[in-house]
């Protein structure tokens, strides 16, 4: 039933993307897959593309002078909006996507003493994955990412999939060739899904 997962629970709204703006991310596609997922465990999910919120480098000056970005508003209210976060994060020299890191830099700022601090990341639930050109598939960075949301105040699920050789891992039409990996991927978002409805009650 649209809006609704078994038990009567209510809908979650769950927030997805990837830590690369690059148009054929294989990231993108691997969070698209989750995403499928969760909706078809009854989630609400907004897919975004971090390129549609480009973000100059964190500067302390910068905030001081001009206050948030607009950018950084948009992003801040879409994770406030969220109770969970689907996140799919390339591995960059063995951490994660510059642009990641600046994009939950700028988010994890507060605009008045009155907020409560990091309050648009305590309390989410966190569903991570990676794809890599690597054999390792990008493990490496969700270390480093999982430690940083953590320490937010995002609780991450233990469970995670990587996919190794990720350009020769997926089909013309955004699937994984293997069927087993595919499973496991959208069953991580259907997960995400139920534990985040779980916890609105």
């Amino acid at each position: 039933m649209e809006g609704f997962l078994l038990g009567g629970m209510s809908a979650s709204r769950i927030l997805a993307f990837a830590g690369s703006t690059r148009t054929a991310s294989f990231n993108k596609r691997l969070a698209r897959i989750a995403a499928q997922g969760a909706r078809e465990a009854g989630a609400e999910v907004d897919f975004i593309d971090l390129r549609d919120y480009p973000l100059p480098l964190f500067d302390e000056d910068i905030e001081a002078a001009e206050g948030l970005p607009e950018n950084a508003r948009r992003l801040r209210t879409l994770l406030q909006a969220s109770d969970g976060l689907l996140i799919a994060s390339p591995e960059y020299n063995s951490s994660v996507s510059g642009v990641l890191k600046n994009a939950i830099d700028w988010a994890s700022r507060s605009e008045s003493v009155d907020e409560v601090p990091l309050g648009c990341f305590k309390g989410r639930v966190a569903a991570l994955l990676s794809a890599s050109a690597s054999g390792l598939g990008g493990v490496r960075g969700l270390v480093h990412l999982r430690s940083i949301l953590s320490n937010i105040g995002v609780i991450v699920l233990p469970e995670q999939v990587t996919v190794p050789v990720a350009y020769d891992a997926f089909t013309e039409a955004g699937l994984l060739k293997d069927e087993r990996r595919q499973r496991m991927v959208a069953s991580l978002g259907r997960q995400l899904a139920e534990i985040t409805a779980r916890l609105r009650g």
